[in-house]
């Protein structure tokens, strides 16, 4: 996979995973653009993955969202997550289900890293 794809990958699961989180959260786009400070527009084509949003957006989003920025920016591929080596078998087996769109898959995949994430223990 070229490095272009995998960064359009990237950015699909980084919107699924922040429409995930808003709607975990019941919260409209309009809710959620005005609690990030940022445009209507701007939130819904994020969320499509159309665009990269800066550090500081995902910091407004992360804190509107009630997440860490480092999941968020976990999520954007700005840290490596070196503690995954046991995730790859899940991932797998969500990626090969037939029975599952790739915006379904990119968005369960995208809510099982935050959970995994969520329970990791945290550094000292």
């Amino acid at each position: 996979m070229s490095e272009h794809a995998e960064r359009d990958d990237q950015l699909h699961a980084l919107g699924s995973f922040i429409r995930a989180q808003r709607q975990l959260a019941n919260l409209s786009l309009r809710q959620m653009a005005d609690l990030a400070q940022v445009s209507n527009p701007y939130l819904s084509q994020l969320e499509r993955g159309l665009h990269e949003p800066s550090v500081r957006v995902l910091q407004s989003i992360a804190r509107a969202l009630n997440v860490s920025a480092d999941t968020l920016l976990a999520h954007a591929g700005v840290e490596n997550d070196a503690d995954d080596s046991d995730l790859p078998d899940t991932e797998s087996a969500i990626r090969s289900d037939d029975r599952l769109s790739d915006d379904q898959k990119q968005a369960l995949l995208s809510v099982y890293r935050s959970y995994v994430q969520a329970n990791s223990p945290s550094p000292a």
